[in-house]
């Protein structure tokens, strides 16, 4: 399925029914009154997470949602029945904007969340409602209001635990595809995942977490170069941050490749770089992948940072790393 994260929809709720001007005629009731009843609420658009979406794909198809018209009022006192609410179902993690304002109006972070995002009309009182002593036959009714219209930019933010982060070629699709049924596309050239994907990882029978690849970081991220900030948005709801380096023609210092990594994640949200973080060199089965890591952890070490060494083709550090991440969990807790 294609994966879409961003998209603008309009949704109206619906229009309050009329009130109704209306008098008895009922035989052997004299001086029968006003009886035009009231009209009805119109329907709420309501906005509902669903954890079983994972893409705001249905939303390029159906840009507009509308709910009912409430119903106007009738006679013999009879109200107007309210229109039915507009509900609109969307991916766990979705951030929904005012379009006009870029105000932030929802945030859709656990399944079941109901959030109204657009108000129906109250409907308007019936002539029942405005007879007084000085005045036993009121001709007159109020018009339903109308309800709210608004603009609206959908923005998916996928929730995960563990965020991986590395330059194109790292092995992240590999690795994601080694520790869980996550199945993404993997090839051996830059920009093979165009998509984020998620995958569960297994610890034990009792605990598991999600984890997220996220694709297309490259130096200038933060500033919009290559898929710029359209994944880097992914990274903002992780709680822990993987970083995959491994030696490249154009990139052989590890430890510049992981200050620039952090460097574009600090750019795009200072807090971020703040967040627990576990450093690996991935594909440890390729001697250079292996020399690069025993030379580089000493110097990891004297900034504090511990860096693993992992092999997702051959399971070299696979259950280690796992272990590591469940443990930095726990006490981000």
């Amino acid at each position: 399925m294609k994966f879409i994260d961003e998209v603008e929809i309009t949704v109206a709720a619906g229009d309050g029914g009329a009130g109704a001007v209306s008098f008895r005629r009922e035989a052997h009731v004299p001086f029968g009154g006003p009886d035009g009843g009231d009209g009805g609420r119109g329907g709420d658009v309501v906005f509902i997470g669903d954890g079983n979406m994972g893409t705001l794909l249905e939303f390029r198809h159906r840009p507009r949602w509308q709910a009912e018209k409430g119903q106007n009022g009738q006679s013999r006192d009879c109200n107007g029945k309210g229109g039915e609410d507009c509900e609109v179902r969307v991916p766990v993690g979705t951030s929904v904007q005012d379009a006009d304002t870029g105000a932030v109006v929802a945030d859709l972070t656990t399944r079941g969340q109901r959030e109204v995002l657009a108000r129906g009309g109250r409907g308007g009182l019936g002539n029942m409602n405005f007879a007084t002593p000085w005045d036993q036959a009121p001709r007159r009714a109020q018009p339903g209001e109308p309800g709210e219209r608004r603009r609206l930019r959908l923005e998916l933010k996928l929730l995960a635990d563990v965020g991986i982060l590395g330059f194109p070629n790292a092995g992240k699709s590999t690795f994601i595809a080694a520790v869980s049924r996550a199945r993404p596309k993997i090839a051996d050239y830059p920009f093979t995942t165009l998509v984020p994907n998620l995958g569960v990882v297994r610890v034990d029978e009792d605990r598991s977490f999600v984890m997220a690849d996220i694709p297309g970081l490259i130096e200038g991220a933060a500033e919009g170069a290559g898929l710029g900030v359209r994944f880097l948005k992914h990274v903002e709801r992780t709680r822990v941050l993987l970083h995959l380096v491994t030696p490249q023609p154009e990139r052989e210092d590890l430890l510049a490749a992981y200050d620039t990594l952090l460097g574009e994640v600090r750019r795009f949200d200072p807090s971020l770089a703040e967040r627990p973080q576990v450093v690996c060199v991935s594909q440890v089965d390729l001697p250079d992948a292996r020399a690069s890591w025993e030379l580089y952890q000493p110097l990891f070490a004297a900034r504090g940072v511990e860096l693993r060494a992992v092999s997702a083709v051959t399971g070299e550090g696979v259950r280690e790393l796992i272990f590591a991440l469940d443990r930095v969990l726990r006490s981000a807790v």
